[in-house]
């Protein structure tokens, strides 16, 4: 999370393509929940096909329950970066 001058928080999801590092998706916010990424999730895999797997940071929009559960239900399977290992993000 980050904030504007202002000093209000400002959230930003990513969403990149790890083989090619297209970026697909660059969603921001003031605040992003579990139905936020739900819905962002779906509109892509609509437009580019669901991907096999999905790797994360463990932010708790991402491991929240919701979330991982309707991935499974969609087929993908999640891969998580460690916690406290940022270079294993794509950037």
């Amino acid at each position: 999370m980050d904030q504007t001058i202002d000093s209000r928080p400002v959230k930003l999801l990513p969403i990149m393509d790890e083989y090619t590092r297209e970026c697909l998706c660059l969603d921001v916010a003031r605040s992003i929940k579990a139905a936020d990424v739900i819905e962002t999730l779906r509109q892509l895999f609509a437009v580019r096909g669901t991907p096999r797997f999905m790797r994360s940071d463990n932010a708790p929009e991402f491991i929240a329950h919701a979330v991982r559960d309707w991935l499974s239900d969609s087929g993908v399977d999640t891969l998580y970066i460690e916690p406290g290992s940022p270079w294993e993000s794509g950037y």
